[in-house]
């Protein structure tokens, strides 16, 4: 299983549309889009999780294309430098 990260998402894209999206490449596992909590909108990226060679190919065909009038980047998710802290 290998998580995806997607960027640059219109603030109105919903989980199923990501879904549909994704699913072109093979089956979707989860999706999960970060949303802003006053707002309830998008904040412009999320997480896919898909079969290996599902997700390769998912990513070979899905970065840079428009999606709603933005492109999109779509690459495997890589750790945050440094990582993340918690208190």
């Amino acid at each position: 299983m290998k998580k995806i990260f997607i960027g640059n998402l219109p603030s109105n894209t919903k989980e199923q549309d990501i879904q549909n999206l994704f699913a072109e490449f093979g089956t979707v596992r989860s999706a999960k889009l970060v949303m802003d909590v006053f707002s309830g909108q998008c904040k412009g990226f999320g997480f896919i999780e898909m079969e290996g060679h599902e997700a390769r190919a998912a990513i070979a065909g899905l970065n840079g294309r428009d999606f709603n009038g933005q492109s999109l980047k779509v690459n495997f998710e890589s750790p945050r430098p440094g990582g993340r802290r918690r208190r």
